[in-house]
């Protein structure tokens, strides 16, 4: 029997969430709007043995709402490879759900949102990949997940923001093509570097638009604001904010180190204001500072997409890829759980 949820019960799930952002804020009339349409898409997801994996940067009320699973990519990835539902709902963007696609070809992956690209996806195709694999063969190309299935096929190993670090350390060779992110490659050679390990890293152009954004000054200046500032960047941001940082981390990191936070310094998330917003329903204690970044992509999701979806995809919503990608995308990530399960 499908277990349905009160407004006051989903009031209760949301009230914590002060982002500052009115996209972000859940009064009980807004959540007494919003629970009948939760109800119907869980009652959805159990006539179609739908699971729906959301990431962390969507709204707060699909994450509590009707996500069986919420995480980042390289967690969501995983919980993609082992389920055992017929079909996948990825609230998130696209790359997230070819990668699903990738992992599940058996099953039906679908795409709510109407709005799902990626500006560190868009930056580059599988043409330029092969371009500059013929410019430097003697290179390792290491993608970000942040690509396209045509991307990651062009490509030798897969990362995430979680497992970069280790994966690039580990790769057998000295020469590293990383795409297409230039400041997480800026970043991923700074920390070689200071470990002593000598590898020649080549990256791409491509940024995060919503990481980028973040700048020394402001960080500084709220530090001065706020004595005892604790500042947790992405490995996504620009790398003096990153070699200032206290913690450096993937979403999954950040929320693993506020849950294990128990004093009263304040924190600084410099990433997507979907991280505040979870932690803020999930932690009234927490005194968080400044103020986040939106990502347009990841807040095109909504529940009312995620119900039509699921009762009637568009051919558009289901995710497609060709075989001869499918299996070099899967060999790709493939790679990536291999160097991460390995010591």
């Amino acid at each position: 029997m499908t277990t349905h949820i009160s407004p006051h019960e989903l009031f209760e799930k949301l009230k914590g969430v002060k982002t500052g952002n009115p996209l972000c804020a859940y009064t009980q009339e807004r959540c007494e709007r919003l629970a009948p349409l939760i109800n119907a898409i869980r009652d959805l997801k159990a006539e179609k043995n739908a699971i729906v994996l959301a990431h962390s940067y969507v709204h707060p009320d699909i994450i509590y709402g009707v996500a069986d699973f919420c995480g980042d990519s390289y967690g969501l990835a995983q919980k993609a490879k082992k389920t055992d539902a017929q079909m996948i709902v990825f609230p998130a963007v696209r790359f997230m759900a070819e990668t699903a696609k990738v992992l599940n070809p058996d099953k039906i992956v679908i795409d709510p949102n109407p709005h799902s690209g990626c500006s560190l996806a868009d930056a580059i195709d599988s043409q330029t990949v092969h371009q500059l694999r013929k410019q430097y063969p003697s290179h390792t190309f290491v993608c970000y997940i942040n690509t396209t299935a045509a991307v990651k096929a062009a490509c030798d190993v897969c990362v995430t923001s979680s497992n970069a670090y280790s994966i690039v350390e580990k790769i057998p060779n000295d020469r590293i093509y990383f795409l297409p992110d230039k400041l997480m490659g800026q970043n991923i050679a700074a920390h070689l570097r200071a470990k002593g390990i000598k590898k020649e890293i080549l990256y791409y152009h491509g940024t995060c638009y919503v990481h980028e954004q973040f700048e020394q000054d402001q960080v500084t200046l709220l530090k001065k604001q706020h004595p005892g500032l604790k500042v947790l960047a992405h490995p996504e941001c620009k790398p003096e904010v990153v070699q200032n940082a206290d913690v450096v981390s993937s979403t999954a990191g950040m929320i693993e180190y506020v849950k294990n936070h128990t004093d009263p310094t304040p924190l600084l998330l410099l990433t997507e204001c979907g991280i505040a917003s979870r932690l803020q329903a999930e932690n009234a204690h927490l005194q968080l500072v400044g103020s986040c970044m939106i990502c347009r992509y990841m807040k095109s999701n909504y529940l009312e997409a995620i119900y039509q979806a699921l009762k009637s995809p568009l051919p558009s919503q289901i995710v497609s890829i060709d075989p001869e990608e499918q299996a070099g995308a899967l060999r790709c990530i493939e790679a990536m759980f291999r160097y991460t399960e390995t010591t």
